[in-house]
């Protein structure tokens, strides 16, 4: 498993590194306005919705490892894309190629990790990867900014995935497609309810990470420190504690999760003084580390394997367009009622994935299915 991880660490290195320097080339190296940035930095979410619905029947089909190598490929087109001289649209070629590559990554990477961990090991496992996300997240842009010239960044998405797809040749992969099934819907049915939940959880997201430094600006310019904070608990949580759902009942780690990202929400909500802010911002992240592995072994555990990969792909594109709607949503809240009817918003949202969670993980595991079809597993912490 630690192969799968370092892989997706250094995919989502490079997608991070060319953030800071993005904006900068499109609006100063190329000229260009304010609209078609947004319009580059849209189209990545846009394709990279659409491809999850794609990505996850290729991963069920030909094999993890083949979507996972597809993605990291298409990653590292991307970083060659963007240092092609045909201006703005070099970018979009990039910025498409980037959508689709990570669509494919992630799945594949998903799909492979909690095979290679093992049926008792699904959260551990999911965590260990999110490590593996949000560590490549948080220290890309670092060193993007390091790097300081967007020509760089894009050589450092180039190269990045190659080590990372050499590497996957020690990943062993013994899964076998069960016998297909006839797909009705694009979205799987097990992927409706699991995918709505976890929207409306991340419906947070846009509030931490565009709004909190404005909110808390007149705490000392103390947002960017919660920022790192609310980040940074999701990192180390889901590296030491991931694994709580395989032991402890996922509704359990579900509604604890949620309660401390509430309580968090609504004192940031308040204004509080600089250090209990922070403190909010810690509890936020440290909240939101346990509701997805607590679904998503769920979901793994209720699904037919030919269609694991499938359902979560489905799963993660209900989480783009909700974290989209929240972003709308969010900045519009903020300019007629202030920053405060954020966080109030987005912890209704919250309260709205109790409800929502609460009939879905009571719901007994159809597991015999499972046990008839399942592929075959190998567990190994390669």
């Amino acid at each position: 498993m630690a192969i799968v991880v370092a892989a997706t660490f250094l995919g989502f290195l490079g997608i991070g590194a060319i953030l800071p320097v993005l904006a900068p080339h499109v609006r100063h190296d190329l000229g260009q306005s304010d609209v078609v940035l947004g319009f580059a930095i849209g189209v990545f979410s846009v394709v990279a919705l659409a491809s999850r619905l794609i990505s996850g029947p290729v991963t069920d089909r030909r094999g993890r490892k083949c979507s996972y190598t597809m993605g990291l490929g298409l990653c590292s087109l991307a970083g060659v894309a963007y240092l092609l001289p045909l201006g703005i649209w070099a970018v979009f070629a990039g910025r498409i190629l980037q959508g689709a590559g990570e669509a494919f990554l992630f799945t594949g990477a998903a799909a492979s990790i909690v095979e290679l961990g093992g049926e008792d090991r699904q959260a551990r496992s999911l965590g260990w990867l999110s490590s593996g996300v949000w560590g490549g997240i948080s220290v890309g842009p670092v060193i993007g900014q390091l790097l300081g010239t967007y020509d760089s960044a894009a050589w450092m998405l180039a190269l990045t995935p190659l080590p990372a797809i050499a590497a996957l040749h020690f990943v062993p992969e013994r899964y076998s497609p069960p016998p297909p099934r006839e797909r009705t819907s694009w979205i799987p049915r097990g992927a409706i309810l699991p995918g709505l939940t976890l929207g409306f959880v991340n419906l947070h997201y846009p509030a931490i990470a565009g709004f909190l430094v404005l909110h808390l600006a007149s705490q000392g310019n103390i947002g960017g420190t919660a920022v790192a904070l609310y980040a940074g608990m999701i990192l180390l949580s889901r590296i030491f504690l991931g694994g709580l759902p395989d032991k402890l009942s996922p509704a359990v780690m579900f509604y604890a999760g949620i309660a401390m990202m509430s309580t968090g929400l609504l004192i940031t909500a308040a204004s509080p003084p600089a250090p209990v802010a922070l403190a909010a911002a810690a509890l936020i992240g440290f909240g939101f580390s346990f509701p997805w592995p607590s679904i998503a072994t769920t979901v793994l555990k209720r699904v037919h394997p030919g269609e694991r990969a499938s359902t979560l792909g489905a799963v993660s594109a209900f989480v783009d367009v909700f974290v989209g709607a929240s972003a709308l949503l969010s900045g519009k809240i903020a300019g007629s009622y202030g920053y405060p009817a954020v966080y109030l918003f987005v912890s209704a949202g919250v309260a709205i994935s109790a409800l929502l969670a609460w009939g879905y993980l009571k719901e007994p595991a159809n597991t015999a299915e499972s046990a008839n079809f399942a592929p075959t597993l190998y567990n190994e912490d390669g």
